[in-house]
């Protein structure tokens, strides 16, 4: 038994070591610990109260709600807090950096991440509700880190979350898998697959689709863009496929990356 952690944890070795920033500083543990409630809980609450008002008979209450919910206009955006970014102390202009999926009119956020990594565990937990209050015209793009060797099969894992429709529900539940329940027996095909079925989907079907062509293109598309934009640690933004986001600590990587989003909506006439 003990030989089996052992090789377990020699394997995971190499996944640990790309868990950095890309200045090392985004292992700093927040500022704050809470984690936000999930976007999605006040609009069910403000469901349940719009339903509890229009119980009282012959009032519309509860068709207007739904009609005001459909047409909820998505975060207008803001100005950045604090000062300027600095090129070379706050983040790194990639040479030649484009967009991974350029949309017309949207500026692309890229957060480079992994399941296996501590500190985009802990990053999530800030991130989502900042992604949350991203304008309309912010294309926002989970990217799972595929350097090579055993961390690319939890790449495929990821893209065949999305080819099955599933990402949006399984992607907090992975990193909790992983870094919380430990359910994580290895770093196969056949591991993956498991912690996935054990999150409510087909483990069979689920290895089927993480060893497909399109799931292997994506990987790859995720790789060279991982090159190209420099990365060499998790978890790592990019904004626009320009910039390389550094910063002090989690919060400080997103204060930089609103500066930088604000400079490319200005540039695309937004």
């Amino acid at each position: 038994m003990k030989m089996r952690y052992a090789l377990i944890l020699a394997a995971l070795l190499p996944l640990m070591v790309a868990c950095k920033a890309q200045d090392g500083t985004a292992d700093v543990t927040p500022a704050t610990t809470t984690e936000a409630a999930p976007a999605a809980d006040a609009p069910a609450a403000a469901q349940d109260a719009a339903q509890a008002e229009g119980a009282a008979p012959a009032t519309d209450a509860a068709p207007a709600a739904d009609a005001a919910a459909t047409t909820t206009p998505a975060p207008a955006p803001v100005a950045p807090q604090g000062p300027a970014p600095v090129e070379g102390e706050d983040f790194l202009t990639i040479s030649g950096g484009v967009p991974f999926s350029p949309v017309a009119g949207k500026v692309e956020v890229v957060e480079i991440f992994a399941y296996t990594c501590p500190a985009c565990f802990r990053f999530q937990s800030i991130l989502a509700p900042w992604k949350a209050r991203l304008p309309a015209d912010v294309n926002f793009i989970y990217m799972p880190a595929a350097f090579g060797g055993p961390g690319d099969e939890f790449a495929r894992g990821f893209y065949a979350s999305q080819t099955l429709g599933a990402f949006d529900k399984v992607h907090e539940p992975m990193y909790a898998a992983v870094q919380v329940e430990r359910k994580l027996r290895g770093q196969s095909a056949d591991d993956i697959a498991a912690v996935y079925g054990e999150l409510g989907l087909d483990a069979a079907q689920f290895k089927t689709a993480m060893t497909s062509f399109g799931v292997n293109a994506q990987v790859a598309r995720a790789r060279q863009f991982a090159q190209r934009s420099q990365i060499t640690g998790t978890p790592s933004l990019v904004v626009h496929g320009k910039y390389l986001v550094k910063g002090k600590s989690f919060e400080d990587m997103l204060r930089i990356a609103d500066h930088l989003i604000a400079h490319e909506r200005a540039a695309l006439g937004g």
